[in-house]
C-alpha cells in the first residue's frame, strides 16, 4: 500500500483519523526490534533539531530516533549563540536550515510556528510543540503507551489529571482520544480546568468528559491516570501561579487506596508526583518516555518514506 504520510509534514493531532494513528503505532511496534540495535535505513540523511524552547526528552528521543535509524542530526537546543538572538525571523531561519536537511523538528513557544514553517518548506516538518497548543509526537507516544499497558485503547476509563488548561499534551491527548471508545475524566483546580473551547470540541465529536476536581474520586474511578506538571512558564503571572502551585500530589498512599490504576506523565514532574510512587508496578512515565523513541522512528520512517528491516 502506498505510504499516506510520504513527504509531508506532521503539524497536528486534530486532522489525523483513527486508522493514521493506529498505523503509526503499529509500525512503532515493529521499531521496537530496532531501538537498541538500529538499522542503517536513513543513512546519509540529516535531521535538523530547532528547539526555540527548553527540551529534554522530546529532543534527546528525536535525536536517539534518527540515529538508530542510521541518520544524523544537527540543529540547536536553545537560541542561544544562534543568528535569533541577533533578530534573523523564523522564516529566516527554517529556510535557511532546511537547505542543509532532509527533515526538520521544531518545538517553538508561539502557536502555529510549526504550521507556518511547514507552509515555507518542501521538506517534511515535524511539530515537537507549539506554544500550549500542540504536541503531536507527544500524543503519540501517550497512546501507545496506553495501547502497550492496557491492551487495547478502547474500553477505559482515563484521567487526565493537572494543569488542564494551558497543558498543551492533554490538549492533544484529549483530542486523540474522540476516536476512541473511552470514558474521559477531567480532574483539575477550577482554575486550570480545560479551556471551553476545547470542552465544546471534545463534546461535538462525542467525547462527552467528566469534569471533575475530586482526585481521589477519580483515581478510583480510573484505570489510568495521567498526571500532568503545573505549568509555571505558561501563566500570565507569578501570583495566579503561586495559587495553584501545590494544588496536588499523587503519593503512594493515594495509589494504592484506589486499586493502584497506571499512572503515567509526561514529564518532568516537580511535586505532583511523590517519587514515593516511582517502584510501584503501575507506574509507567519513564517507560512511557522511553517509547517516544520507536514511536518517532516510527514517524521519521513514514515521513521519509524509508524501508527498515
Amino acid at each position: 500500500m502506498p505510504n499516506p504520510f510520504a513527504g509531508e509534514s506532521f503539524i497536528s493531532i486534530g486532522d489525523k483519523t483513527r486508522d493514521q494513528l493506529e498505523s503509526i503505532m503499529d509500525r512503532a511496534e515493529l521499531m521496537e526490534k530496532y531501538r537498541n540495535k538500529g538499522t542503517d535505513a536513513a543513512r546519509g540523511l540529516l535531521m535538523g533539531t530547532l528547539f526555540f524552547e527548553p527540551s529534554t526528552r522530546t529532543r534527546l528521543s528525536f535525536q536517539a530516533a534518527m540515529k538508530r535509524l542510521g541518520g544524523d542530526v544537527i540543529g540547536f537546543p536553545s537560541t542561544e549563540g544562534t543568528s535569533v538572538q541577533k533578530g534573523e525571523t523564523l522564516a529566516d531561519t527554517v529556510r535557511t536550515v532546511s537547505q542543509y536537511v532532509n527533515i526538520i523538528v521544531m518545538r517553538h513557544p508561539s502557536e502555529g510556528s510549526a504550521k507556518l514553517a511547514a507552509s515555507l518548506l518542501d521538506i517534511p516538518v515535524i511539530n515537537g510543540g507549539d506554544g500550549s497548543a500542540n504536541h503531536p509526537t507527544q500524543t503519540l507516544l501517550d497512546l501507545y503507551t496506553i495501547r502497550k499497558e492496557l491492551g487495547r485503547i478502547d474500553g477505559h476509563t482515563i484521567a487526565l489529571a493537572g494543569d488542564l488548561r494551558y497543558s498543551r499534551t492533554t490538549r492533544s491527548l484529549s483530542r486523540a482520544l474522540c476516536h476512541y471508545d473511552v470514558k474521559l475524566i477531567l480532574n483539575s483546580p477550577e482554575q486550570l480546568r480545560m479551556k471551553k473551547d476545547l470542552l465544546y470540541e471534545l463534546e461535538e465529536r462525542g467525547l462527552n468528559p467528566v469534569v471533575a476536581s475530586d482526585l481521589e474520586k477519580s483515581l478510583d474511578e480510573a484505570d489510568l491516570v495521567y498526571a500532568t506538571r503545573i505549568q509555571k512558564e505558561r501563566f500570565p503571572n507569578l501570583a495566579e501561579y503561586e495559587k495553584v502551585a501545590h494544588a496536588y500530589e499523587i503519593d503512594r498512599d493515594l495509589l494504592e487506596k484506589t486499586g493502584n490504576p497506571h499512572l503515567m506523565h509526561p514529564l518532568p514532574r516537580v511535586t505532583e508526583i511523590n517519587p514515593d510512587v516511582d517502584d510501584l508496578e503501575n507506574s509507567v512515565f519513564f517507560e512511557q518516555a522511553g517509547n517516544g523513541v520507536p514511536v518517532r522512528m516510527a514517524l521519521i520512517s513514514d515521513l521519509l518514506d524509508l524501508e527498515v528491516g
